[in-house]
This record gives C-alpha cells, structure tokens and sequence, in this order.
C-alpha cells in the first residue's frame, strides 16, 4: 500500500468532524485531493522502496514570460541513501523538494514516491498560525495516525518552547515555529526526510541537538536535502544533485560536484 494511505484515512476521519464550510475544512479538502493525486501517481510506476524523480518538468508564469525552472531533472534515491542538492540562489532547489513533498505542482514528468516521506523541514506553509503549537500537533497526530499525547510529550521535549507551545503560532518568532515544525517532523517515523537548509534552527546547543537528531538517531533513514553546509555534504551524502538553469547533473564524486557549486556562486 503507498504510505499516504494511513493518511487519507485519518483525513477523511477528521473531516467527518468538522463542519462543511470554513478555512479548515476547505484545507483539508485540498490536502485530500493532494493526497489523492500523490497516490495515484504512485501506482503508475512500481520501483519498490525509493523515492524517484524522472523528467521532472516546472514551468512558472510571470510577468516576464514563461519560464522554466526545473527542466527534465531526475534521479533516484534509496532507503538509507542521501543526496545533496546543490544550487545557486533561484536555481529551483526549494521548489524541486516542494514538487517531491507534494507541496507544490509539477508540470510534467513523474515522481514516485515508494518511501513514508516527509513534508519539507523548512516549509511552514502547512502550519495553521491561528491555532496554539500544541493544536498543530495535535492536528498533525491525527492525520498521520500517529498517538496525540506521545506525540505532543516528544514535540514539547525537543522543541523547548514551554508555556509557549499552548499558545497561537501567529505569535511565535520565527526561530520557534521552525522548532515546532522540526520537532513535529521528528516525532514521525519518516523513512525518508526532506530537508531545506534548517540545520541553523536555534542556539549552538540546539542546531547540535536537531544534528544527532537527523544524523546519527536516523542515520539509515534516506534524505534530499539543501544545504551550504559542505562538510555535512561530504561526510553524510553519497550523493549530490547540481542545478543550474533549471538543467540538473547527478555526481557521486561529491568534491567534483561541490567545486561545481562553489563555482556558480
């Protein structure tokens, strides 16, 4: 069964107990038929447990034109296996993870999605701002099937925020939503995580906390992640994706693919 299975159900539950109008219900009744086109896409193809990206194609409209902003990227990534994405600013690197997630619409080209995989660290997009921290989680809980009350202990142990997590996000700093959503990230059991540049959430002793968190606690967990970070680079992926005009090469010589980058900056 794909992995947005469980997830449909338990929208389709918490939908039952909401009333027909309103901003929630009308988000649940997108992330329905999100879910929905996500899991018929996946079972188009049949490549087992992986996540696969083949002649991924995004096109933007602005007013300058059409223009094209992934062309024909693909790649592939295994349970356990780890690549970077590397890319100059407006390379497409956060809207490639956004397509993968879900989040954000492709224009052609395929994505399947064979691991239990992650929204992307780093988007908050997701994050209901009129509701406290601990109703997020809550919500979150429930739609991933996940048990509410161990789930709000883990997210108030890793996230710190205290008394505040039973307040309205709308009032948090940035630093504290981006401790909430890593913290929630974290409390699923992800087989594979999306990971947007948010290594520098917090304080030294924070950032080195989420660090353990995502490298070592689930080091055989697979991962797409943007970063600048070029040691994290070389010392946990085996491989590198590099973006530029919207084309994208795959290298497993990571110092090859990292002098690329540093040569388009």
């Amino acid at each position: 069964m794909p992995p947005f299975g469980k997830i449909t159900r338990s929208i389709a539950r918490l939908s039952g107990d909401l009333p027909a109008v309103g901003p929630v219900a009308g988000q649940l009744q997108s992330l329905k038929a999100r879910v929905a086109d996500v899991m018929a896409e996946d079972q188009v193809t049949d490549r087992g447990k992986c996540v696969a990206v083949t002649d991924l194609v995004k096109e933007v409209h602005s007013s300058l034109g059409r223009r094209r902003v992934l062309d024909g990227i693909s790649f592939e990534v295994r349970l356990g296996e780890k690549i970077a994405v590397l890319g100059g600013n407006g390379a497409g690197k956060s809207t490639l993870l956004r397509i993968i997630g879900g989040v954000d619409s492709k224009t052609s080209g395929e994505v399947h999605r064979g691991l239990f995989m992650s929204w992307p660290l780093g988007f908050a997009g997701g994050m209901g701002h009129e509701m406290t921290g601990v109703d997020n989680v809550r919500f979150i809980a429930r739609l991933y099937g996940a048990p509410v009350e161990d789930m709000i202990a883990y997210v108030d142990d890793f996230a710190e925020l205290g008394r505040q997590l039973f307040l309205p996000v709308k009032y948090y700093s940035s630093g504290m939503q981006m401790r909430l959503a890593f913290a929630m990230t974290l409390a699923i059991n992800f087989e594979c995580f999306l990971i947007d540049e948010v290594m520098a959430v917090g304080d030294h002793r924070f950032h080195q906390k989420c660090y353990d968190a995502l490298f070592v606690a689930r080091k055989n967990c697979a991962m797409i992640m943007i970063s600048h970070d070029t040691n994290i680079i070389r010392r946990y992926c085996n491989q590198a994706l590099v973006l530029k005009n919207g084309r994208g090469r795959v290298f497993s010589d990571l110092d090859f693919a990292i002098k690329i980058y540093q040569s388009l900056q």
